[in-house]
């Protein structure tokens, strides 16, 4: 477990010196709302993580149908991050706001979080 905790720190002190900050936020559900018969609008919320920003390979594309021209990968480092981000969540990276395209996946080996997802640039 030592080896995987030592990597981990080293891998985001790398993400830290080589990537970017990435700002992750969430639509949080409202409550109901007696007046209008449905829910009040939700409450925003963001949080900042370390990320670095790919372009994809050929390979990935032939691997994936989803992924499409101008869809770029991001690579977060998930420990610490005060909640996982979700397929409806968005984030804004190199003053673009990208959304999630499935699939979102949390790699974690010996309790060290990572999350590998693929991202498409908001028009």
């Amino acid at each position: 477990m030592a080896f995987y905790d030592e990597m981990a720190v080293m891998a985001l002190e790398m993400i830290t010196e080589f990537g970017q900050p990435v700002t992750i936020s969430k639509t949080e559900s409202g409550e109901y709302d007696p007046e209008t018969g449905g829910e009040a609008p939700g409450a925003t919320i963001e949080q900042i993580a370390q990320g670095i920003l790919l372009d994809f390979t050929g390979l990935e594309f032939q691997n994936n149908s989803l992924i499409r021209q101008g869809d770029k990968k991001l690579k977060i480092a998930a420990q610490g991050l005060a909640w996982v981000p979700g397929l409806l969540d968005k984030v804004v990276a190199q003053g673009r706001t990208w959304s999630i395209v499935p699939p979102l996946k949390e790699v974690n080996p010996a309790g060290t979080q990572w999350l590998d997802c693929c991202y498409r640039r908001l028009v």
